[in-house]
C-alpha cells in the first residue's frame, strides 16, 4: 500500500508521474519548488481539465522574492494559487494528493538540489485514511485555516497540533533502539528524552552531520525498534515542533521498515556522522536562524 523512494535518481520521476495521474483533481503543498518539470506537469494537469490547487508558503528564508515569482508562474499555468496566510510562522507540509486516490507524503522539496542531491525521503501512500487526511489538512489551511484540526489517522504526524505529543509518545515506547535522521536535533525537552532513553539501556543513534554515502543533509527520519517510523518534514527543534505546519507519516510495514534500516545502517557505517547526545545539546535558536529550511542545507563529504 506504501511505497518508499530514498535514491536521488528515482525521486523526480516519481513526482512526476503521480502528477501525470491525476484525471480530476491535483492538490500540492509546497515550500520550495524551483525545478520547471513540475511547473510544466502542472500545466499539462490543467490543460486536461484536471482542478490544480496549489498551497505554498509566503515565508521561506531567502526566498521572499522567489515565492512572488513562484506563486504568479503558477497561476500563469491556471492553477488555483492559495498563500497561506493562516496564525503559524511557516507552511513547511510537503505533500501531493492524485484524485484523491494516492498521496506523496514527503521530506524533500520540489527542488533541483532535493531532486539530485540531498538525504531526503518519499512515502507514496494509496491508504485512504491517509488520503482523507491529507485533503482535510489542505481543506483546512487552504481556507480560513481553523485551530485545531480535526481527528485524522494516527498514520499523520501534524505540527503543531500533536506534533510533539506524538513523537514524544514514539520515542518513549521504544524498548530497544532508537535511529535518527535529523541535522537538527536541538529541542531540550527531545534531547532530554534521548538521553533518559540511553540510561535506560535504549541505543539511540542520530546521523546529523557529517558523511552522508555523497549525499547533503536534509530529511528527518526517526526509526523505533526496527519496528516503526516516521517520514517527513518534522525536525526535532522547537520552531518545527511548535509553531509551523509539518507533516509526517507514520510507517509499520516490514519491507519499507526494513529498507529504512538498511539505509540507515549504510549511513552510520563509519560512525562519523553520529551525533553525540549530552545536555549541553539543548540548544534553542529562535525561528529565523532555525533554517532547514531548506535553502540552507548541511553540506557534508562523501
Amino acid at each position: 500500500m506504501d511505497h518508499l523512494i530514498l535514491a536521488p535518481a528515482a525521486r523526480r520521476n516519481a513526482v512526476l508521474e503521480l502528477m501525470r495521474s491525476s484525471q480530476r483533481f491535483l492538490t500540492l503543498s509546497m515550500f520550495r519548488c524551483d525545478d520547471l518539470s513540475v511547473i510544466d506537469e502542472v500545466a499539462a494537469a490543467v490543460k486536461r481539465n484536471v482542478r490544480v490547487r496549489v498551497l505554498i508558503t509566503q515565508r521561506a528564508r531567502g526566498w521572499k522574492q522567489r515565492l512572488k515569482e513562484l506563486g504568479a508562474l503558477l497561476e500563469s499555468t491556471g492553477a488555483i494559487v492559495h498563500r497561506y496566510d493562516g496564525p503559524l510562522m511557516k507552511y513547511h507540509a510537503k505533500y501531493v494528493i492524485a484524485d484523491n486516490g494516492r498521496a506523496l507524503v514527503s521530506s524533500l522539496n520540489f527542488t533541483r538540489k532535493c531532486f539530485e542531491s540531498t538525504c531526503d525521503f518519499m512515502v507514496f501512500s494509496e491508504d485512504p485514511a491517509v488520503v482523507s487526511g491529507l485533503n482535510i489538512i489542505f481543506d483546512n489551511d487552504y481556507g480560513q485555516p481553523a485551530s485545531p484540526l480535526p481527528e485524522l489517522t494516527d498514520r499523520l504526524i501534524v505540527g503543531p497540533d500533536h506534533a510533539r505529543q506524538r513523537i514524544t509518545h514514539l520515542l518513549a515506547g521504544a524498548k530497544a533502539s532508537i535511529r535518527i535522521i535529523d541535522h537538527r536535533v536541538i529541542d531540550p525537552a527531545m534531547v532530554s528524552l534521548l538521553l533518559e532513553k540511553q540510561k535506560e539501556g535504549v541505543l539511540v543513534q542520530v546521523v546529523g552531520q557529517g558523511p552522508m554515502g555523497g549525499l547533503i543533509s536534509h530529511g528527518r527520519m526517526i526509526l523505533v525498534d526496527n519496528d516503526v517510523a516516521a517520514l517527513g518534514s518534522i525536525h526535532l527543534s522547537p520552531p518545527s515542533l511548535d509553531s509551523r505546519r509539518e507533516v509526517a507519516i507514520v510507517v509499520r510495514d516490514r519491507e519499507n521498515v526494513n529498507e529504512l534500516n538498511d539505509f540507515f545502517d549504510s549511513l552510520a557505517a563509519d560512525g562519523s556522522n553520529l551525533m553525540s547526545l549530552s545536555s549541553e545539546t539543548h540548544v534553542h535558536t529562535d525561528d529565523d536562524e532555525d533554517e532547514d529550511e531548506d535553502e540552507i542545507y548541511s553540506t557534508v563529504g562523501a
